[in-house]
C-alpha cells in the first residue's frame, strides 16, 4: 500500500499496484518513500491531470468507434483512472496552496 500525506489534508492510501501507476503518471519511480516538493507539485498536478485526460479521451475514442462501427457501447468496469485520482489531486492541490510538500511511503 501507498501512503500519500501532507501538513495539509488527510492522509490518501492506495493499494500497491494503484499508487506505483500514479506515481508512474507523475513521472516518479514507485519507491519504498518520496516527495514531491512544493515546488515540484504544479508540474506533478499537471501530469496526473494530462493522464486522466488522455484516459477518458481514449475511452470516449472507443465507444465512438463502437457507435460507428454498430456495435454495443462500451461501459467503465471498475474504478476509472479519474476517480482513483481525485483524492490525491485533491491533497496536491491543498499542499500546494499551503506550500507544503507531499510525501509518500509503502
Amino acid at each position: 500500500m501507498y501512503r500519500f500525506k501532507s501538513k495539509d489534508s488527510a492522509d490518501v492510501i492506495m493499494l500497491a499496484t494503484h499508487g506505483e501507476q500514479i506515481l508512474k503518471l507523475m513521472g516518479r519511480e514507485s519507491t519504498p518513500e518520496g516527495i514531491i516538493t512544493s515546488r515540484q507539485l504544479v508540474e506533478a498536478i499537471e501530469q496526473l491531470e494530462r493522464a486522466v485526460a488522455e484516459d477518458e479521451a481514449a475511452f470516449a475514442r472507443q465507444q465512438a468507434d463502437a457507435e460507428a462501427a454498430g456495435e454495443p457501447i462500451p461501459r467503465r468496469t471498475g474504478v476509472t483512472l479519474r476517480q482513483r485520482a481525485w483524492p490525491l489531486l485533491g491533497a496536491m492541490r491543498l499542499a500546494l496552496r499551503g506550500g507544503h510538500d507531499l510525501i509518500w511511503q509503502s
